[in-house]
């Protein structure tokens, strides 16, 4: 029973500056990723990953929600549009769906 009740574990968010100054103090401080992670309450390889996206491409790491590249806005908008078209033809279907039905009842009589 006690499972019932429980709440579901919420990831931690942190922004660039956080990420970026992890990164530094783990770098500065000498001591193993892992030590600096449990000082700071990260989880384990976190600064690790940091650490290879702030080198892949230090400008741009750590976008964010809305801070994206054009290419990730572009790809949101895309899937937004299909999601809007699914949703309007699955209305459709299930107009179709109604109104079939009724003209077989109606005809029906």
């Amino acid at each position: 029973m006690e499972g019932v009740f429980m709440s579901k574990k919420t990831r931690k968010k942190y922004d660039a500056s956080f990420k970026r100054e992890a990164v530094r103090i783990a770098d500065q401080s000498g001591k193993p990723d892992s030590h600096v992670e449990k000082d700071l309450g990260l989880f384990q390889g976190a600064i690790r990953h940091w650490r290879e996206e702030l080198q892949k491409d230090p400008k741009n790491a750590f976008p964010g929600t809305g801070h994206q590249t054009a290419l990730e806005e572009e790809l949101r908008r895309v899937k937004k549009e299909r999601d809007d078209a699914i949703m309007e033809r699955d209305i459709l279907k299930k107009a179709v769906a109604i109104f079939s039905k009724t003209q077989k009842t109606n005809s029906g009589s």
